[in-house]
């Protein structure tokens, strides 16, 4: 399946959000500037394989870092991508439920008094015959539901927060994601506040899937929220069309062939840091040129890889 069709297949089936996200590392420790080593002549290669021994000491190479940790060669390099990359893919053949909320959204309003069983009933049928369209929208179409009460309704299904777009900035959060996430997932970075919490925003549909990519990617808090259907379409609109960090797409026969691939480009660029994630089905490789102290790098000091591997 080509690597578009896959995210956005698997963007359709997302598991339960909740608010304030209860996002573990998976033994991966969290990505800050400070966590960035700098290799020495006396540096430990971080491969447990490495066979150079003493050899290294005499070496000039203090790049690339991946996760951390310095590797003495491009032989050792790829071993530690290898390890990650089977980190990641255990356990990918499981499949998720699709989520179902306890009360559906056309019974919450009912239950909140915000709309009539009448104009419920009124709306389901109107849903079953067109066979599309959310109910939130037949709603809006039908007897003029305002777009905040289904918003507040959809954030009660979620039990997370109404967002709002106050202080977002297109072109310094494209940074926080590949743009082939943003448009496949539905996903809006909106913000960075006090240098510690992202907030992540959906229009309807929730994906700690990536929600915990992106915490483990940046280090910083991820907490995602429902931004009103109008004001999500035209900020992602935008955010589109942002400058997007450099990226690559990937496809391997397997996991040999993944690392060696991934092992080039880890020693073509040399970064200051890198690290592996899996998000759904693909493998999301970040790489940094440069230390730098603020939690979103500049486009330009950015490159990400998106690989999958063929079963």
């Amino acid at each position: 399946m080509p690597l578009l069709s896959s995210l956005r297949s698997t963007a359709a089936n997302q598991p339960v959000a909740r608010n304030g996200l209860e996002l573990t590392t998976g033994g991966l420790a969290p990505f800050t500037p400070d966590s960035i080593s700098r290799a020495g002549i006396f540096e430990t290669c971080a491969n447990p394989q490495c066979r150079t021994g003493w050899l290294h000491l005499w070496r000039s190479r203090t790049r690339p870092l991946f996760e951390g940790r310095w590797s003495c060669s491009a032989e050792c390099s790829e071993a530690l991508i290898h390890d990650a990359i089977l980190r990641e893919l255990h356990g990918r053949t499981v499949m998720q439920p699709t989520h179902r909320h306890k009360i559906p959204i056309g019974l919450l309003m009912l239950n909140q008094g915000w709309i009539t069983s009448e104009q419920l009933r009124n709306a389901l049928d109107a849903q079953r015959r067109a066979g599309s369209g959310r109910l939130g929208s037949w709603l809006m179409r039908l007897f003029g539901v305002s777009e905040e009460l289904v918003t507040r309704a959809l954030a009660l299904q979620w039990n997370a927060p109404v967002l709002h777009l106050d202080s977002f900035l297109p072109g310094r959060m494209s940074r926080a994601l590949p743009r082939l996430f943003v448009d496949a997932f539905g996903a809006l970075p909106l913000r960075v506040a006090g240098g510690k919490i992202l907030y992540l925003a959906f229009e309807e549909r929730m994906d700690t899937v990536l929600a915990l990519a992106l915490e483990r990617m940046t280090g910083l808090k991820v907490e995602c929220g429902i931004l009103p259907g109008s004001e999500f379409h035209a900020a992602h609109k935008k955010m589109l069309a942002a400058e997007f960090p450099r990226v690559q797409l990937l496809e391997a026969a397997g996991e040999t062939a993944l690392s060696r691939a991934l092992a080039r480009q880890l020693e073509r660029v040399r970064p200051a840091e890198a690290r592996l994630i899996r998000v759904h089905d693909c493998l999301w490789l970040r790489l940094w040129k440069r230390r730098a102290s603020a939690p979103l790098f500049p486009s330009e000091e950015v490159e990400d890889l998106i690989a999958s591997v063929r079963i």
